[in-house]
Parts: structure tokens; sequence; C-alpha cells
């Protein structure tokens, strides 16, 4: 089949405000960060509930940032999940400090806390685990880095508990969850990221907000944000990045070996306007995924996602799960067939320990973390978008049920 019909995987929404502002941004002169970068930022602390807030060019770069201002370094333990994608563990490496990694729960893909806690208590005391062979120490890991899977958020509830015990730091990756709720027990309902020392935001371009690259730094920390934003432009001091302006100046300080992860206003200009349309958005998927959970209902061998009570998930990510002994279709065959019938989809994640570099250089096996491999051996993202028209799904259900052998 052509491209001409063709339903991808994801196709952002814009529209005429962001292009105005972005015609706006390139006839003022100014492209860098600017204006529309402080804009953005302001905007996405007030909309978040954050005190402070660093636009950066990917979600990595925040991540990186943050563990940096954390003071993470050389032989360090930061704990991960394998069930990711390779930033949330890659910018533990730029340390050489150690990703460990836990499993994952098997209903929402978060990482699994009762794993989390094991795998403490096994550093703690000195046993071997899995990427960690000669055991760890009292007081060695550092930080914790949850990914808020598809946007269903992590157990907050044993997540703070394990941290009030264990005297880590969190550093949420939120990637996939702007805008995404979770009543805790004590009532609270609060939003992913809000409960963490730093939490990073992504806004790639099938995000829920999108600015094509790009990342937020958020924490209630003053210090560390100021880190972040000095760390984020080259390690310059004395606002760096309006020294070509009239109200800056042209003397600075380079105060540390920083990093160049600053947004630019092209794209902020377009983040301030996606970010207005943000609750929209997550409606527009939350209704995809109600369809989807209609019309694919009753499917032999096909799982739907479901969402913890409490949670609710920003759906960037609808992941429908494969038995293939029921179905008559394994995952790889089925991503083909769907493909045929002019449908996109995609798989989130292979899982990092797997991965040859994460296999080699920590010795990493099959078998090290049963659910994210039986999870990832049967998992398939469907299309998901505000952009998804009735007659959309209509065609990717029928392709779904044309494809998977125990619908017809």
């Amino acid at each position: 089949m052509s491209d001409e019909g063709f339903i991808s995987y994801f196709k952002p929404l814009i529209g005429d405000d962001e292009e105005r502002d972005v015609l706006a941004c390139l006839r003022s002169g100014w492209l860098t960060t600017g204006k529309y970068a402080k804009e953005f930022e302001s905007d996405f602390a007030e909309f978040a509930g954050f005190e402070h807030t660093v636009a950066v060019n990917s979600c990595t770069a925040a991540l990186h940032l943050a563990l940096e201002a954390l003071g993470v370094s050389r032989g360090d333990i930061v704990i991960v999940p394998t069930f990711t994608f390779t930033a949330t563990a890659e910018v533990v490496r730029y340390f050489d400090a150690v990703p460990v990694m836990v499993d994952s729960n098997e209903d929402d893909f978060c990482m699994d806390m009762d794993a989390l806690r094991s795998t403490l208590e096994s550093i703690d005391s000195g046993d071997s685990v899995p990427g960690l062979p000669g055991g760890g120490g009292a007081g060695k890991v550092k930080v914790v880095i949850p990914v808020h899977y598809a946007g269903a958020i992590v157990d907050i509830d044993a997540l703070d508990a394990l941290k009030s015990e264990y005297g880590f730091k969190v550093v949420e990756d939120c990637a996939h969850a702007l805008p995404a709720w979770r009543t805790l027990s004590d009532g609270r309902r609060i939003m992913a990221g809000t409960t963490a020392d730093i939490a990073c935001f992504s806004f790639y371009a099938n995000k829920t907000i999108t600015t094509g690259e790009g990342g937020m730094f958020a924490t209630d920390n003053s210090e560390w944000a100021e880190r972040a934003r000095v760390m984020s432009l080259h390690g310059i001091s004395k606002d760096a990045w309006k020294r070509y302006a009239k109200s800056g100046s042209w003397r600075y300080e380079v105060v540390a070996p920083g990093y160049k992860y600053n947004m630019p206003d092209l794209a902020a200009a377009v983040g301030v306007n996606q970010l207005k349309r943000a609750r929209a958005f997550r409606d527009a998927r939350t209704a995809v995924a109600a369809e989807y959970a209609e019309r694919l209902a009753g499917v032999p061998g096909l799982r739907l996602p479901e969402t913890s009570e409490g949670v609710e998930s920003s759906w960037h990510i609808y992941a429908v799960r494969l038995d293939a002994e029921v179905c008559g279709v394994h995952r790889d065959e089925f991503i083909e067939r769907m493909r045929d019938e002019g449908v996109g989809t995609s798989v989130h994640f292979i899982p990092l320990h797997t991965q040859p570099y994460y296999r080699d250089a920590f010795g990493y096996r099959e078998g090290d973390f049963p659910v994210a491999e039986k999870v990832f051996d049967e998992i398939v993202s469907l299309p998901i978008s505000p952009a998804l028209s009735k007659s959309d799904l209509e065609r990717i259900e029928k392709a779904v049920k044309r494809v998977i052998p125990s619908a017809r």
C-alpha cells in the first residue's frame, strides 16, 4: 500500500496559533532561547504545579541535568526499570554510574515496587543482584528513576515509603505522563511528577504536547533548578541566554563544564500553544482508548490495557498484548500484516537488559526479568492520537480483526 491513506502510528495536531507564533519568532530575528522559552517555562510551572522549570531540548537532557544536580558520580547506583526507552538508563552511564534494573508489573508495565524493595534489600545487604554481581553496600543507591509507562503513574505510595526507608532521591521520568494524575492513599490527587525530587517531561513529536524535540526539568528545589539552568547552557552564569539582548551583557563566567541543552524559541513557540490544549489532547486520547476498548473487546487472545484504581492515564501509548497460541498470530507477524492493511503500529519497549550494550557491560541474562521479557514478546502499540477520526478507528478495528485469526 502507498503512503496515501496509510494510518501512521502518530500524527501531531499543529494549529494556527502554533504557526502564527513560529512565524512571529522567525520574523523577530531571535530564534534561540528567549521570550518564548521563558513563557513556556512559566506556563508549564503553573500548569503542572512546580516552583521551578527549565526548558531543554529533550527529556534525555532533563534526565541528565537531574542526575547532575543531585550529584550522581562514578560508581553510584541508580535504579531504573528494564522496561523503558534507553534514555532512562543511558544518562546514568554519562556519569560512569551503575544502572541497576528492576522488573515491571504485568498489569500496567510500570516499575514493580515489590521488585524494587527486593533489589534495595539485596544491595543494602551486599547480596548479588542482576547487573551488580558484586553486591552493593548500605547507602549506595543514590537515585531511583521510575517511569510512568504509557501515562499510568507508578505506585507513588509504595515508592514514597521506600524512599523514606532507604533515603534515595526520586527522579520521575514523566516522558509519557502529561497530563496524568493519581489519587494517593491519603486522598490527595496529584499530577505526575509533583511528588518527585525532580521530574522530567518530554515534548517529542508523538507526545501529548510537542515542540518537535524538547523537554522540561521541573522541581520545587531552587538550588537544583539553578544548577540545571546553568548547566543547560555551557555552565555559563549571568543569564547567558540573553547576552546578545539589549538588557544582556557580553561578560560572562564559566562556572562549570556544562552542556548545550537549551530550548530554542522556535520550539518553545510551538510548546506555548500546545500546552494550552494539553487537557483537550489528553481527553481526546482517552476517548480513543475508550473506543478501542469497546471495538476490540472480546477478541480471543487479545488483552487490552487497563488502568489501576485511582489512576487517570494520559494514554500516551495504547499497548495491547497478543497471546499467539490463542490469537493464531505472533506479535511480529501482526505488525507486518497490519502494515499491509495500511495501519502503522510500534513496540514499546525492548527491555534494556536484553540490549547488547547492557547485556555485555553488566552481565544481564535472559530470565533476569521474566515479566518484562514476557510482556515484550506479546506487546504492540496501536495508533493513538487526537488526530484519529471515527473512520480511522473503524479501519483499525477491521484490520485487527482481519489479521487476528481468532477474531474471524
